[in-house]
C-alpha cells in the first residue's frame, strides 16, 4: 500500500468514526486506527538464478553498474538531413512515474521525436546449438504510444558491433523483438535474419501476426512483460505476461519462408496465341427476337397518376423574401440591380405541393434493353493458361534455421512519438525455469502492488460514501 493512499484510508476512517459519533441519541464506538505505511509487497533487486544458463540480465537497480555496462550510440543515421542524423534521444535511469515497488529503477527514454540508440555487450555470446533462447523484457508505456516502437534488438557477434558507440539502424542484428505501434497499427515484432546457404546474403523473416488483439498493451499505462522462447527443434512462443498470444515454426510461419520454391515458373515459357482462356462464349447461333424493341425507355410516364387534391398550381414554390433589405452599401452601378433572396413559400407548408405538376415515371414493363445473345460452354476452352514449371535455380532447404548468428549485444534503436518509455529487467537465458523465477522476482510483485493499490482505491472510496450516507 502506497504512503498517500495509507494516510487517505486512516482519514476517512477517522472520519467515519467521528460521524457516527455526532449522530443525535446513538452510542459510538470508536476504534483505534493504526496505519501502516510499510510496503506490503518487499522488493530488491533480482539476483540471477543460474548464471551458467544466463547470457544477459539486467534490472537497472544499480546506476553505477548501469553507466559502466551500457553505452549510449554516437552514431549518425545515413541518408537523413544533418540536423536529425544524431541519435540524441535522451536515456535516463528512473523510477516509475507511479505503481513503483520502493528501490526498483528501470531505463526510461525521456525524449521524443529523437533518434535514440544504446545497447550492451552481453555476458557471454548466444550460439544457437543445442539450447533453447529465451529474451524477457519489460514495457511500460507512462505516456501511451502514439506513434514508435519499444522492442529490442539481439546483435550480432561481427566485427562491425565490436564497437557499440556506433550502433545505429544498420547495424546487423539477429533478432528484433518487441511492440510498435503507428496510429491503428498495433504490432508485436518477431524478426529474425536468415543467411542464404547458396550465395550468404541476408534477408529478414517476419513472423505472422497473432491473432489477438493488441490495443490494450499501447493504452493502459500498465508494464507488460514480453517474452520471445525459440527452441533448436525450430519451434517459437510469444508471451504478453506469461499468455502465450502467438506460436509455431521458423520454417512455416514467417514471410517470405525461410526456403524459396523447388519449382518456379519458367520465364521463358510463352501462351500460344491460339490459347482460349474464354469459359463462356455468345451462342454464335441465336438470333434477336422480331419483337424485341431496344429503343423502349426504361422508364414513362404514368397514365394513371391524378394531380393531388391541393395541389396549388398558381403557386409559385418560392417567393421575395418580403423582410429582405438592401444593404447600405449596395452599389447598383458596380453590383447590379437588387433582388431580395428566395425563400420557400410558406403557403406551400399546407399544401401537397405548388407549381407545375407533371405526372410520375414508372417502371416501363416493355423494356427489354440492348438485346444480347445467351452465353454457352466455349467448345475451345482450355482452361486459364500458366507457364510450364522449372527446376528452381536459387533453390535451397534449410531445415535448422534456428542456427542464426551468434549473437553478442542487446540494443534499443528506437524513434518516438511518445516520451517516457520504461524498459525494465532484461533477461536471455537458455532455461524458461530461470525466466520463469527472474519475472516472479520482478513483474509478478509489479503486477500485485498495482492489483492491490487499486482494490485499497476503490475500497476507500466506498468508506466516503458509507461517510456521506451517515452523514446525511
Amino acid at each position: 500500500m502506497s504512503s498517500n493512499t495509507g494516510y487517505l484510508l486512516l482519514f476517512v476512517l477517522l472520519l467515519f468514526s467521528g460521524a457516527l459519533a455526532e449522530k443525535e441519541d446513538d452510542e459510538a464506538i470508536v476504534e483505534t486506527v493504526e496505519e501502516n505505511t510499510s510496503n506490503d509487497i518487499p522488493y530488491e533487486s533480482p539476483k540471477v538464478p543460474d548464471p551458467a544458463a544466463v547470457y544477459f540480465a539486467e534490472h537497472f537497480d544499480n546506476p553505477v553498474k548501469f553507466e559502466k555496462r551500457w553505452i549510449k550510440s554516437k552514431a549518425k543515421k545515413e541518408g537523413i538531413e544533418e540536423d536529425i542524423a544524431k541519435y540524441d534521444g535522451v536515456w535516463s535511469v528512473e523510477p516509475s512515474q507511479k505503481d513503483g515497488l520502493p528501490g526498483d529503477m528501470g531505463l526510461v527514454l525521456k525524449s521524443k521525436a529523437k533518434h535514440a540508440a544504446i545497447s550492451s555487450s552481453l555476458f557471454k555470446p548466444f550460439v544457437f546449438d543445442k539450447k533453447p533462447l529465451i529474451v524477457q523484457y519489460e514495457v511500460l508505456l507512462q505516456d501511451g504510444q502514439e506513434c514508435g516502437g519499444a522492442y529490442l534488438k539481439l546483435l550480432s557477434d561481427t566485427q562491425e558491433n565490436k564497437n557499440l558507440n556506433n550502433f545505429h539502424d544498420k547495424s546487423p542484428y539477429t533478432i528484433m523483438f518487441g511492440p510498435d505501434k503507428c496510429g491503428n497499427d498495433h504490432k508485436l515484432h518477431f524478426i529474425f535474419k536468415h543467411r542464404n546457404p547458396l550465395n550468404g546474403s541476408v534477408e529478414e523473416k517476419h513472423c505472422q501476426k497473432p491473432k489477438e488483439r493488441l490495443e490494450e498493451i499501447f493504452s493502459d499505462k500498465l508494464p507488460h512483460l514480453y517474452t520471445l522462447v525459440i527452441k533448436p527443434d525450430n519451434s517459437f512462443e510469444v508471451s504478453v505476461d506469461k499468455k502465450v498470444i502467438n506460436s509455431g515454426s521458423l520454417l512455416e510461419d514467417f514471410v517470405p519462408p525461410v526456403n524459396p520454391p523447388r519449382e518456379i515458373d519458367d520465364p521463358n515459357d510463352k501462351k500460344p496465341e491460339d490459347w482460349d482462356e474464354r469459359e463462356k462464349i455468345p451462342d454464335p447461333d441465336a438470333k434477336k427476337p422480331d419483337d424485341w424493341d431496344e429503343d423502349a425507355p426504361a422508364q414513362i410516364i404514368d397514365e394513371t397518376a391524378v394531380m393531388p387534391e391541393g395541389w396549388l398550381e398558381n403557386e409559385p414554390t418560392h417567393i421575395a423574401d418580403p423582410d429582405a433589405v438592401k444593404p447600405a452599401d449596395w452599389d447598383s452601378d458596380m453590383d447590379g440591380e437588387w433582388e431580395p433572396p428566395l425563400i420557400e413559400n410558406p403557403v406551400c407548408d399546407t399544401a401537397p405541393g405548388c407549381g407545375h405538376w407533371e405526372p410520375p415515371l414508372i417502371n416501363n414493363p416493355a423494356f427489354k434493353g440492348k438485346w444480347r445473345p445467351p452465353l454457352i460452354d466455349n467448345p475451345n476452352y482450355k482452361g486459364k493458361w500458366r507457364p510450364r514449371k522449372i527446376p528452381n535455380p536459387d533453390f535451397f532447404e534449410d531445415t535448422t534455421p534456428f542456427k542464426m548468428h551468434t549473437v553478442s549485444a542487446v540494443g534499443f534503436e528506437l524513434w518516438s512519438m511518445s516520451k517516457d518509455i520504461l524498459f525494465d529487467n532484461i533477461i536471455i537465458t537458455d532455461d524458461v525455469i530461470v525466466a520463469e523465477r527472474w519475472a516472479s522476482s520482478t513483474f509478478d510483485k509489479k503486477r500485485q502492488k498495482i492489483a492491490k493499490d487499486s482494490f485499497l482505491d476503490k475500497a476507500v472510496f466506498a468508506l466516503l460514501i458509507q461517510v456521506q450516507n451517515s452523514v446525511y
